[in-house]
């Protein structure tokens, strides 16, 4: 005759029997795999750069301060430069 114990008292619901076992190893890989979703989503939203959720404040370049850049960094010549700079005006 078993008491309480490891096993349980009623048969295999008890304690942790062997259901018991089976049911905290499915608790685990729930917990496991809803904390990977969250990093998962989290790295993805942050990976976008349409997303301004994660950047720090003053990060993002206006589109004449890209298109000067690239003229500094002679990526583009003059031409190009003023031709792009009157598409923006």
């Amino acid at each position: 005759m078993m008491g309480p114990g490891l096993f349980g008292c009623c048969g295999w619901g008890g304690g942790f029997g062997a259901y018991g076992w089976i049911g905290l190893v499915i608790n685990i890989l729930v917990i496991g795999a809803i904390i990977w979703l969250v990093i998962w989503a989290v790295r993805r939203l942050s990976a976008g750069s349409a997303n301004t959720l994660f950047t720090q404040p003053g990060a993002e370049q206006s589109a004449r301060e890209i298109l000067q850049a690239r003229y500094a960094r002679g990526e583009i010549t003059r031409e190009q430069y003023l031709e792009m700079l009157k598409d923006l005006d």
